[in-house]
């Protein structure tokens, strides 16, 4: 009997890592915005075909996001972070600290609590449960993804910066990036269009953010209502080709865990979530479609992320508006070390943290629009000469650098 239920355990088991999803083709609206977004932030195609694709990708060492704190809403967010903002920005008037204590307490929905009374100890007898549903934070509402855009974007501060009599040190000059960040819109890679990431889009952007370009990307990583979002900065694959352009892919993917609470210098913990999917190939052996199979993960959502935007503006509606934007990344580039931020390259970079070699390619793009505007326009020649030297004096710069 054992044996029996044994053998017909294994051949279940072995049964649904073989039955696949149904298959999923990569939405057309996907493929153009896609390539539209990498066109955008890199000047360079995004490859689809599957053989010029790397099998594996890391970010550079020194790029690894760090292990931060999500700053839970239930622990009160940022707002010891903000409370020092105050002191040292708003002369100790509650701004950013009273919106923030707003917003840990805005998202309430209906939570069922199991409550027990009476009862001896912990094996006594004649105690009863009840339970009562009631407004409240959920546990999950938090900064994760603040925290996660800031890990890509910038180096864990290393130094404390004073400002105004206030000290930050590193633990409350990352809790301030978490916070400018929290809502502000990022670049969607995948799963906006639908309910999980489709395995070719997953695919592709994989390998072309992190295997060609080394650059991290984040992702919400369980479909369903609770949302954790998490830098990834490294992956593997391996792969068999069967008929019909259909090839079989296992992937691992590398990215930094939270931690439980902030710190100065944060430990490194390191997550591997596994993928197993089938893609199709067209006759270019360009991705197209693919589905999963049942023993692999899903996630809700890639992203890619931005600069921060002002809160309470375009691009970061419900963001902070009492925390500057250009006031807290200048505390952070105080706390990191200067060679550090020279070779730290982001996409849509602010003008003053783009590297030496972004701001010579942002000279150089200059110089082709001045060339097209003037020859389009006879009436632009009297101002060529102005933005001639805006131009020059960019690329000196670059140069110097």
């Amino acid at each position: 009997m054992l044996k029996q239920n044994l053998g017909v355990s294994v051949f279940i088991m072995a049964l649904a890592v073989s039955v696949n999803s149904v298959g999923q083709n990569v939405r057309q609206e996907e493929i153009d915005k896609q390539n539209k977004i990498f066109q955008q932030s890199w000047g360079q195609d995004l490859i689809w075909k599957f053989a010029d694709l790397p099998t594996r990708g890391a970010v550079e060492k020194f790029r690894m996001p760090y292990s931060g704190y999500i700053y839970p809403d239930t622990h009160g967010g940022t707002i010891s972070a903000m409370q020092k903002y105050d002191r040292a920005f708003h002369r100790g008037r509650s701004r950013a600290a009273a919106w923030e204590r707003w917003d840990t307490t805005a998202q309430r929905e209906p939570v069922t609590m199991t409550y027990f009374r009476g009862g001896r100890g912990f094996f006594g007898g004649g105690g009863r449960s009840y339970t009562v549903t009631q407004l409240a934070t959920p546990y999950w509402h938090g900064h994760c993804n603040g925290w996660a855009a800031a890990a890509i974007r910038h180096s864990e501060p290393l130094q404390s910066v004073r400002r105004n009599g206030v000290t930050f040190t590193p633990s409350d000059i990352k809790a301030l990036l978490a916070e400018i960040y929290i809502y502000t819109e990022p670049h969607y890679l995948g799963g906006e269009f639908d309910y999980v990431v489709d395995p070719g889009t997953l695919h592709v952007m994989m390998a072309n953010w992190i295997g060609r370009l080394s650059h991290p990307i984040a992702m919400e990583s369980t479909p369903g209502k609770e949302k954790w979002n998490y830098p990834i900065y490294a992956y593997t694959t391996s792969h068999a080709k069967h008929g019909g352009g259909r090839v079989e892919v296992k992937m691992n993917i590398a990215y930094s865990n939270y931690i439980q609470q902030e710190l100065d210098q944060s430990p490194h913990y390191k997550l591997v979530k596994y993928f197993h999917y089938s893609l199709e190939l067209n006759d270019n052996g360009e991705i197209v479609g693919g589905w999963y199979y049942n023993d692999s993960s899903r996630i809700d959502l890639l992203w890619a992320a931005l600069q921060p935007k002002p809160g309470g503006k375009a691009g970061n509606e419900r963001g902070n508006p009492h925390v500057d934007i250009d006031t807290v990344l200048a505390i952070w580039r105080e706390s990191v070390p200067e060679d550090t931020r020279d070779k730290w390259a982001n996409i849509d970079p602010t003008e003053v943290d783009m590297t030496p070699a972004q701001r010579l390619a942002a000279a150089e793009r200059a110089r082709a629009e001045l060339a097209v505007t003037t020859a389009a326009s006879p009436d632009a020649l009297s101002e060529s000469g102005a933005s001639e030297a805006r131009v020059e004096a960019a690329t000196s710069e670059a140069d110097e650098e």
